[in-house]
């Protein structure tokens, strides 16, 4: 039997045994299986903190969805349009 289906039925059957968390980790092994990975290193991979990526949110930054300022950083206030020839020298002609 390939070891993609072994894991695969592993999977379906922890699963069917309510054990989700066994589950989810042959899920990603399943997964590095697909992607070309070798048995022993999808069973060595750690996969607990990774996310899998939100549609519409890929990119650079797509790891961080919202920038949050600092604590304590105000918006800054806008200048006043009205002071656009402060400080210039005015030539008369």
């Amino acid at each position: 039997m390939d070891e993609i289906e072994r894991v695969r039925i592993a999977m379906e059957a922890a699963a069917e045994a309510l054990d989700f968390e066994q589950a989810r980790r042959l899920r990603d092994q399943l997964s590095l299986l697909r992607s070309g990975a070798s048995l022993a290193d999808a069973e060595a991979a750690d996969t607990a903190d990774l996310m899998r990526q939100q549609p519409g949110a890929m990119g650079l930054g797509s790891s961080q969805q919202r920038m949050t300022p600092p604590p304590g950083w105000q918006k800054p206030k806008k200048p006043d349009p009205m002071t656009r020839a402060t400080g210039r020298r005015q030539t008369r002609t």
